[in-house]
Order: C-alpha cells, then structure tokens, then sequence
C-alpha cells in the first residue's frame, strides 16, 4: 500500500473506539478497583468545592469533569439528578436517582455552596479547576479517585439484588438461582446507565472478578 493510500485511510477512520460506540478493550483482573473516601481523608482537602465533588463522585458515581462542572441549582430534580450533556463523556445527558438522606445531604451542600453557579468558582476556568482538583487530592495522598464509581456500581449492584458483587466476594452469576439471576441481570442493566455507560459488558469491569 502507497503513502497517499495509507494517508487516506487515517483520515477516514476514526482513532477512538467510542466514535463507533465500542469501548476499549479492558483487561479484568481478580481484584476490585473500588476506592471509599473517609471524612479524615475529605478533611485533608483544602479546596471547599474539590472536597464536595469528591463527595459527589462517591455519592452518584459521577465522573470527575460531571463532579467539577456539577450546577445542583440545575441537576436537582428532588428525586433524581439531571447531568447536562456539556458535563458528561460523549456529551449525553443522563439521569441518575436520588435514594438515600446521604445523597440529599451533599446536594444541598453544594447548592449552598455554588448557588444558582456549579462547583467552579466564578474567578476559575474549568481548567484551572482541574488542576486545583489534582493537586488538593494530590496533596492530601488521594490516587486513583475513579475508583469511586466503582464503589458506586458495587453498593449499587447490592443493593438492586441483595448480593455482594463477585469482585468482592459475591456468588458467580451461573451459581445464582432464578430469581437472584434475574435481579443480577436487572441491576446490570440499570448500573451502566446510571454511570454513563451504554453497554452492560464494560460495567462488568466493575463488578466481576
């Protein structure tokens, strides 16, 4: 095959998967990813609105740009938030339910804090944000802050079936009786929409071993 040729063909084939709605490959390993956030570890935060997108990653299963861009003026809904598409990977919107006292504690906590704005300060860009982001968690010995999305899937994935997901412990799903396969299989479907996902086999990263 020829320069031009071969020139062509990068130009018309897209180099992300996610263009063609195929998630990357990922490798699954016997060990959960998951990550909690203790109030000690919050209290080493020193920025207010990277501690409470922290809390909103843990709380909703957010990703970290939806938790820094998070307007709760805009997301509460009362029993749901709503994710603007400017917020989220791919730009699509999303809803995910509010269930617990938890979870409505640290809404109003952020309403409180941004008002009718979102987690940005009005003097910072979103940019500036981030970095302010990466360096507070830096500093206060916090890596690794997707693994509160798996956290997420996981107490979720328990609480849709009344089991503990594989990756910590639970039963694989081929020993499951009927109904219990039936709840796992619901609580697979409803997981990945809650995170932002389309497909049931990429939420398997967060709850198989």
């Amino acid at each position: 095959m020829n320069d031009t040729w071969t020139v062509l063909l990068q130009n018309v084939v897209a180099k992300s998967n996610e263009y063609y709605d195929i998630p990357d490959r990922r490798f699954v390993t016997n060990e959960s990813k998951a990550k909690d956030i203790t109030q000690q570890q919050l209290d080493k935060v020193k920025d207010i609105h990277v501690r409470i997108s922290l809390e909103l990653q843990r709380a909703f299963g957010l990703r970290r740009e939806e938790a820094i861009k998070f307007q709760p003026s805009y997301a509460d809904k009362g029993d749901h938030i709503q994710l603007k598409a400017g917020w989220t990977k791919g730009g699509k919107p999303r809803s995910i339910p509010i269930r617990t006292q938890h979870q409505r504690e640290i809404l109003d906590k952020a309403r409180g804090l941004a008002g009718f704005g979102s987690l940005i300060p009005s003097n910072r860009s979103y940019v500036h944000q981030l970095r302010v982001y990466e360096g507070n968690t830096l500093r206060a010995g916090l890596s690794s802050m997707h693994g509160l999305r798996h956290a997420y899937a996981q107490d979720r994935y328990e609480e849709l079936t009344g089991l503990k997901c594989p990756v910590i412990g639970g039963p694989d799903r081929q020993l499951l009786a009927p109904k219990q396969r039936e709840l796992d299989q619901e609580a697979r479907l409803t997981i990945p929409q809650e995170l932002g996902h389309k497909r049931e086999q990429v939420t398997v990263a967060y709850l198989e071993r």
